[in-house]
């Protein structure tokens, strides 16, 4: 594994703190990038109609350029990282993240649809990598005992980006116009460039590194597979449903339009809190976390459906919704970087891979269930049915561990 940082012990609290913080920082500056990778992922949501104007196309033309940033994570996490792994994690950083930084430059400048799309395809292949050989790198500066917290703080740029990015983005879009959000969100992928280079430690690469030929191998472990598709099923549940949630809350809930972003706020809200409970428990025992989340994820998300008549209910369930949902990804993560020894990276890229890869299966199964004339409430029940498909893996998976601890 790559060189890892131990906080300093023994009596003087002093010589410990100083370890402590600059871990702390570059955790920091990996949250920062993040941030803005969540950013670009999700902020365009609210800004398709000022897209679909200003590049003359229409809105479900703008929309591809959300499903195609999505897709695109997956070659990237598959094909770039694997060329990135034998450098320092802290090398390969910055090369995402200036990938990250030209994606959006062109975004933001794109006179046609074509190159936009371009830029966010661009943008997209820096995903899967940075937070596949971010969470290796975040896990390796901390002891054991604090790895998914660690792994966590990385992923806390994602869920802030949720709370307060997309939010502020949609209405920066309104007020300056779409091309100023991704102008400033290449700001911050300076920003964060300029920290992992200036906070983040050198590590070494992972010394156990198998031959790349056979980590691809390694994704076919029973134990590593099941992650990744549990990944796949969860995330698709809830962002199934998620992403059909603004016209279940206007029509079937019976909210305003000016209630809608306070209410995507509460979602946000709960995704932060999940992933800060969720690294603390995934410290713990990362299976039994990601097993009891498992379990609560398909009752909230056919809760959510059954109450969605009741506006205080609903609010309170889409909280929870975000808290249940994000609160997997700790231990997820982790558990897929335990069981694929000398492939950590490359599995752990390729969580992230799933994860969007589950979006879209998720949204295009909930879309589908709208189109056949089932309702909006629908994305429910068809969010739950995916998520009981993760836990029974889950629970296959333990099964399996069982029986045959060495696989």
């Amino acid at each position: 594994m790559a060189t890892t940082l131990q906080p300093t012990t023994g009596t003087d609290s002093r010589r410990g703190a100083a370890p402590r913080r600059r871990t702390a920082l570059a955790l920091l500056a990996l949250s920062v990038g993040g941030f803005g990778i969540g950013l670009t992922e999700f902020v365009i949501a609210g800004l398709l109609t000022e897209v679909a104007t200003d590049l003359g196309v229409s809105i479900t033309a703008a929309g591809h350029l959300v499903g195609a940033y999505a897709l695109a994570v997956v070659p990237g996490a598959l094909v770039i990282t694997p060329f990135l792994m034998k450098r320092p994690p802290k090398h390969a950083l910055v090369l995402l993240m200036g990938f990250f930084v030209v994606g959006n430059v062109l975004s933001a400048w794109a006179p046609s649809y074509e190159l936009m799309l371009a830029g966010r395809i661009v943008a997209a292949l820096a995903h899967g990598g940075y937070f596949g050989i971010g969470a290796v790198l975040a896990a390796s500066l901390v002891p054991k005992s604090r790895q998914a917290s660690a792994v966590a703080a990385l992923f806390a740029g994602l869920t802030i980006a949720n709370v307060l990015g997309v939010p502020a983005g949609a209405l920066v879009g309104q007020q300056l116009g779409w091309r100023a959000v991704f102008w400033i969100i290449s700001v911050i992928g300076v920003l964060a460039l300029a920290g992992i280079v200036a906070l983040v430690p050198r590590t070494r690469p992972e010394e156990d590194q198998l031959p790349v030929a056979q980590q691809f191998r390694v994704l076919g472990r029973p134990q590593v597979l099941v992650s990744l598709l549990t990944t796949a099923m969860v995330f698709g549940g809830m962002f199934g449903v998620f992403t059909y949630i603004e016209p279940l809350l206007r029509e079937v809930t019976g909210y305003s339009a000016a209630a809608i972003p306070w209410l995507l706020v509460l979602f946000g809200a709960g995704l932060f809190l999940g992933n800060i409970l969720g690294g603390k428990a995934a410290d713990r025992n990362a299976d039994n976390a990601v097993l009891v989340l498992s379990i609560l994820l398909p009752v909230v998300i056919l809760v959510l459906g059954a109450v969605s008549g009741m506006p205080v209910l609903t609010a309170l369930l889409l909280f929870l919704l975000g808290l249940i949902g994000f609160a997997t990804v700790p231990g997820l993560q982790a558990r897929v970087m335990r069981h694929a020894a000398g492939a950590a990276t490359l599995a752990s890229a390729t969580n992230i891979a799933a994860f969007n890869l589950g979006n879209t299966i998720g949204v295009s199964l909930a879309g589908a269930a709208i189109a056949a004339g089932y309702g909006l409430v629908s994305p429910t029940v068809v969010g739950a049915a995916l998520t009981v498909v993760g836990l029974a893996l889950i629970v296959a998976a333990r099964l399996w561990a069982r029986r045959s601890p060495s696989l």
